[in-house]
């Protein structure tokens, strides 16, 4: 059985939402899916892709994991989850755009900050070591960084080491230069909503609004 609450959550969008969209499902199911964009954002609860950009079914493509960690190319024959998302969405779909989207009180960058070998777990700790050297370049662009403010320039540092991972893939860079895709960062306050976005020549994230008028 279900949970009370997921039960009751998919009854609601069975008598509410789903006579408006079996037509939508019925399409997808017949033609598949060609979502506009691969999002690569983060497990986190607070933070959902498909609501944060108004994106229905099929429009959105969605590989979520701990803080949003893009791992270099690495073809050694091992599980690698994201990367193959990212290889589905290149290949299977033809996505044109790519977001790595991070946000504020994010767990991952917070264990990354906080670690030692008591808390790093089986699996956590390995993983946020894929964004060492970040914490060290928040504070090579903003020395004396603390606290919160130190947390937020790491998460925007992890973003940034995210996009130099992506292009790490042969096929994301041969997409790239051929002008076949784009490539995105950007960071979510959860506590009021504000989207930043990468300014990839200065390194720096302002609002997303005025980023695209």
């Amino acid at each position: 059985m279900l949970p009370r609450t997921l039960a009751d959550g998919y009854r609601i969008w069975r008598a509410s939402a789903l006579p408006e969209t079996r037509g939508r499902l019925a399409q997808l199911a017949a033609l598949g899916q060609a979502p506009s964009a691969l999002i690569v954002g983060c497990c986190d609860s607070r933070v959902s892709p498909e609501t944060i950009f108004s994106a229905g079914l099929g429009e959105l493509f969605v590989v979520r994991n701990v803080a949003n960690v893009i791992p270099p190319f690495r073809p050694d024959g091992k599980q690698h989850g994201t990367s193959a998302a990212i290889e589905f969405a290149l290949h299977g779909l033809s996505v044109p755009h790519i977001v790595v989207m991070g946000h504020s009180q994010c767990g991952g960058v917070k264990a990354y900050l906080n670690a030692s070998e008591g808390s790093r777990g089986e699996f956590i700790g390995p993983w946020m070591d894929l964004i060492e050297g970040t914490k060290e370049d928040a504070l090579a662009r903003n020395p004396g960084l603390t606290g919160r403010a130190l947390e937020q320039a790491v998460e925007e540092a992890a973003i940034r080491m995210s996009i130099r991972n992506l292009r790490t893939f042969p096929e994301i860079q041969r997409r790239e230069t051929e002008g076949m895709l784009s490539i995105h960062g950007a960071h979510l306050d959860i506590s009021n909503g504000n989207l930043n976005i990468l300014d990839e020549e200065t390194g720096s994230f302002g609002p997303a609004l005025a980023a695209a008028e």
